[in-house]
C-alpha cells in the first residue's frame, strides 16, 4: 500500500465568515456540541503539545474538563513531564481532533494553574476509581512492570477504603489562557477554510487564512 494514494475529500461542509461568530468561545461551544450531537468518539479528547528547556517539543492527549472565556482546562499529576515543562515554559498550543466532521480547533495560549478549591471540587467529583490512580500512579516516571502498577494500586486502595479520598498534593489542573483560537473547516480540493482568532486587547482580531 502507497501511503501517497491514501487521501479523500473533505466534503462534511464550510466555513464562511457569514456563519462564523464573532466570539471564539461561543464558536467553540457551537462546534463541541455539535461534536457530541455527532456522537463521534471522544470529542473532548485533545492534544497538549509543551516545550521542554532544550526547546524540543512534546504532545500527548488528554481531556478537556471545562472550558469559559477564560480558557481550557485539564487535570494532571503535577509531577508529570507536561506539568515539569509548562513550570518551565507556560506557553502551549492545544489541538481538537475532530476528523469525522473534517475540522480541527487549534488554541495557542498560556498555562495557569488552578486553585487548590477548584482542584478540590473536580477531583471529589471524580470516579473512585480515578481518584486512586492518582494517587498510584507516578505519572511520567519509569516502572518495572505492569504488576508494579497494579499492586500500587492495591496497596492505595486498602489505604482509602474508609473515608473520602483526599486530594494528592501531587495532583492539579491547568487553565490555558488563550491568545489565538483556529477554526478549520476541510474543504475539496484542499481549498480548506481556516479563521483565526488573535487576541486584540479585550477584543479578538478575524483573519481568514489561506489554506
Amino acid at each position: 500500500m502507497s501511503l501517497q494514494d491514501n487521501r479523500r475529500e473533505y466534503d462534511y461542509g464550510k466555513l464562511s465568515r457569514e456563519s462564523l461568530l464573532d466570539n471564539p468561545f461561543a464558536q467553540f461551544n457551537l462546534w463541541m456540541e455539535q461534536a457530541i450531537g455527532a456522537d463521534i468518539q471522544d470529542p473532548t479528547a485533545m492534544s497538549v503539545a509543551t516545550v521542554n528547556a532544550e526547546g524540543k517539543p512534546w504532545q500527548r492527549m488528554v481531556l478537556l474538563k471545562d472550558f469559559n472565556e477564560s480558557g481550557f482546562v485539564f487535570y494532571t499529576n503535577l509531577g508529570s513531564r507536561k506539568a515539569t515543562e509548562i513550570e518551565g515554559n507556560a506557553q502551549v498550543s492545544l489541538h481538537f481532533p475532530w476528523l469525522q466532521l473534517d475540522r480541527q480547533v487549534i488554541v495557542g495560549g498560556r498555562a495557569e494553574r488552578l486553585s487548590t478549591v477548584e482542584e478540590m471540587k473536580y477531583f471529589l467529583s471524580r470516579p473512585k476509581g480515578s481518584q486512586l490512580s492518582a494517587w498510584a500512579s507516578k505519572q511520567s516516571s519509569s516502572i518495572s512492570s505492569r504488576q508494579a502498577l497494579e499492586t500500587q494500586f492495591e496497596q492505595v486502595k486498602e489505604k482509602f477504603s474508609k473515608g473520602k479520598i483526599p486530594l494528592p498534593e501531587f495532583w492539579g489542573g491547568y487553565r490555558v489562557v488563550p491568545e489565538e483560537i483556529e477554526f478549520w473547516q476541510g474543504g475539496e480540493n484542499r481549498l480548506h477554510d481556516r479563521f483565526s482568532f488573535a487576541r486584540d486587547g479585550d477584543d479578538w482580531a478575524i483573519s481568514r487564512l489561506s489554506p
